[in-house]
C-alpha cells in the first residue's frame, strides 16, 4: 500500500479559510460505504440518517491557545513555540520554530509572564520544556497565546470560539476535532429528542493530525501518540448499544480512534485513561464504529487512510473527486461527509 494511492487533486481555492456564519449550514456529502452511492445534503439533514437507539460519540476536548512566542534571555527575537502535550509537573512537549535556537539548557522568556527551560531534545526535533510561572497556567496562556490554526489557514480568525465545538469542555488539544464544528446546541437537542443517545469521549488532538505521511510505504509510518479518556458511563452506553444491535456513529476521526483503541480482550469498550498510537488504514477491521461523520482531509494523510479503511479506498477517492467537482469546502472549516 503506497502513500501516493491516497493523493488527489485539490484546487487551493477550495481550502476553507473561514468558518461559515452558521455552523450547521455546511454541505453534507452522504457516502454509502457498501454501494459507493453519493447524496448531496446540508448538515442539518444528518438528523434523517440517525435512528432511535443509536449512539452518537462526540470528542469534548477543548483547544488551548497553544501558540506562544518566546525570546532567549537578553535577545530580541520571536521564537514560535507550539504546545503539543502536557507531560505534567509544568513540563510540555513542544514544537519550536526555529528549533535550532533551542538547545538543552536554553532559557526562554514568554512576554515577561512565564519563563521556561529546554530540558530535552527528542529524536524528531521536538523539545521538552519546563515552565516557571506564578498563578494558574491556563490563565497565563489565555493572556499570551493564540489559537493554533493549521498551516493551510492563512486568514485571521475573528472569533476564537469558532475553532471550538459548542460542547468543548476538557482543555488540552493543539487542534480542534473539526467534524464537531458543524454541530449547534439546537441540532444536538433535536438529535436527543429523536431518541439518539449522545456520549462523550476525550482525546487531546496533537499536531500529528496535520502531518503528511512522509514514507511511500504506508506500513512504515510511525503514528503520533495522543492522550484519551473514556468514562464508565460512556463505555457502558456504547457496549449496550452494540449488544442490542443499534449503531455507533462517531463524530470525527478522533472519536473513532479513541473507541477502536479502547477494546478489551472480550471485544468490549473499556473505561480508561491512556495514550494511543493506533493507525487505521485499509484492511483494518472495525470493532466498534459503524458510521462516521467527518470532514474532508488532506491528501496522503493518516485521516484519509482511516476514512478509506471504513468506506473503501475507491469509494472515498471517487467521493473526493466529486467533492472537488461540486466545489465542496475542504479541511478544518470545510464541509462534512457522513459515511453510512
Amino acid at each position: 500500500m503506497k502513500t501516493s494511492d491516497f493523493n488527489y487533486y485539490l484546487p487551493k481555492e477550495l481550502i476553507a479559510q473561514v468558518p461559515l456564519e452558521k455552523r450547521d449550514t455546511s454541505k453534507l456529502m452522504v457516502l454509502d460505504k457498501e454501494t459507493g452511492k453519493i447524496e448531496h445534503k446540508v448538515f442539518t439533514d444528518i438528523l434523517d440518517y440517525l435512528e432511535k437507539g443509536d449512539t452518537l460519540v462526540l470528542n469534548n476536548t477543548k483547544v488551548i491557545p497553544a501558540r506562544i512566542y518566546a525570546s532567549r534571555e537578553n535577545k530580541e527575537e520571536n521564537i514560535e513555540v507550539l504546545l503539543l502535550k502536557d507531560l505534567g509537573k509544568n513540563k510540555w512537549q513542544v514544537l519550536a520554530k526555529p528549533g535550532k535556537k533551542l538547545q538543552i539548557g536554553t532559557l526562554l522568556n514568554f512576554s515577561n509572564i512565564m519563563k521556561a527551560k529546554v530540558i530535552e531534545i527528542l529524536e524528531d526535533g521536538q523539545r521538552i520544556i519546563e515552565f516557571n510561572y506564578e498563578g494558574i497556567f491556563i490563565e497565563k496562556l489565555e493572556e499570551i497565546g493564540s489559537m493554533p490554526l493549521p498551516p493551510y489557514i492563512t486568514e485571521k480568525l475573528e472569533d476564537k470560539n469558532r475553532y471550538q465545538t459548542v460542547y468543548s469542555k476538557e482543555l488540552g488539544s493543539a487542534a480542534a476535532p473539526t467534524a464537531g464544528l458543524h454541530f449547534t446546541d439546537e441540532l444536538i437537542e433535536k438529535i436527543k429528542e429523536k431518541g439518539i443517545n449522545i456520549v462523550f469521549v476525550t482525546l487531546h488532538v496533537g499536531l500529528g493530525t496535520f502531518r503528511p505521511v512522509k514514507v511511500e510505504d504506508v506500513l512504515k509510518h510511525k503514528m503520533h501518540s495522543e492522550y484519551y479518556e473514556i468514562s464508565e458511563e460512556t463505555a457502558k452506553a456504547i457496549n449496550e448499544t452494540k449488544k442490542r444491535g443499534n449503531k455507533i456513529i462517531c463524530v470525527g476521526t478522533t472519536s473513532c480512534r479513541t473507541l477502536e483503541a479502547a477494546i478489551d480482550e472480550k471485544g468490549k469498550v473499556k473505561a480508561q485513561k491512556n495514550d494511543t498510537e493506533i493507525f487505521i488504514y485499509p484492511g483494518y477491521k472495525f470493532k466498534v464504529v459503524d458510521k462516521l461523520i467527518t470532514n474532508f482531509h488532506l491528501p496522503e494523510s493518516t485521516l484519509i487512510m482511516l476514512v478509506s479503511a471504513l468506506a473503501g479506498k475507491d469509494n472515498v477517492m471517487n467521493a473526493y473527486e466529486e467533492a472537488v467537482n461540486k466545489k465542496y469546502r475542504f479541511f478544518s472549516f470545510g464541509d462534512a461527509m457522513y459515511i453510512k
